[in-house]
Parts: C-alpha cells; sequence; structure tokens
C-alpha cells in the first residue's frame, strides 16, 4: 500500500518473533496455570483463558507491537463490556493486566541471556 510516498506491507506491520514468542510463552503460562479466569462475570478454565486471549490476538494483532501491548491492549479486559479480565489463583483475584505482566517479568528473568 502506499501513502504519502511510503510504502507499507503486510510483512512490515507483522509481530516480531521475539514479541510472538513472549506471547505464545504467556498463553502457555495461563493455560498451565489451573486458575480461574473471570470475563463478564464468568468465570473459565485456564485452558479455555488462553484460548480466549489467542483467539483476541489473532483477530487483534495489528494493534500489538509489544508483548505489553498485548497485554494492555487486548488481555486485560472485554471489547465488549470494557469490564477487566480477573485472574483467581489460590484464592487470591488480581486483574489480568497484572498477572500478565508478572508472568512476562518471570519469562524474560529465565530467557537465556546471549
Amino acid at each position: 500500500m502506499v501513502w504519502a510516498g511510503v510504502i507499507f506491507s503486510s510483512a512490515a506491520l507483522a509481530v516480531e518473533p521475539g514479541v510472538r514468542s513472549e506471547i505464545s510463552a504467556l498463553l502457555e503460562q495461563v493455560a498451565i496455570s489451573g486458575c480461574a479466569f473471570e470475563r463478564n462475570g464468568k468465570q473459565h478454565s485456564s485452558a479455555d483463558a488462553a484460548d480466549h486471549l489467542a483467539l483476541k490476538f489473532k483477530r487483534g494483532e495489528r494493534y500489538v507491537t509489544t508483548t505489553e501491548d498485548f497485554i494492555d491492549r487486548l488481555a486485560s479486559e472485554s471489547s465488549w463490556s470494557g469490564k477487566p479480565y480477573l485472574v483467581v489463583c489460590n484464592n487470591q483475584e488480581a486483574t489480568s493486566r497484572n498477572w500478565l505482566h508478572n508472568r512476562l517479568i518471570e519469562i524474560r528473568a529465565h530467557r537465556p541471556q546471549p
């Protein structure tokens, strides 16, 4: 596509492999967590939550440049109601935004350093 003399290709707008890898790792953390995920007042299993967030990423990938974008723009609240997603683990409740940001910190801390 040409706009104002600048050429954009769909490849140039794609999510970078490192970001995609971190998002995949986050989705895996959600799936294996065993936590309950609350969305619009209903609780869902961790596997269902991971599937839902993967679908949101697939549909909203164009809004993601960083892993933080994925968390803040797609994985933190309902696009339908605007209500925050909640995570319930070990009888403790947290917003999915905080829970996912904490998992991202852990993922990055355990990533092999070059």
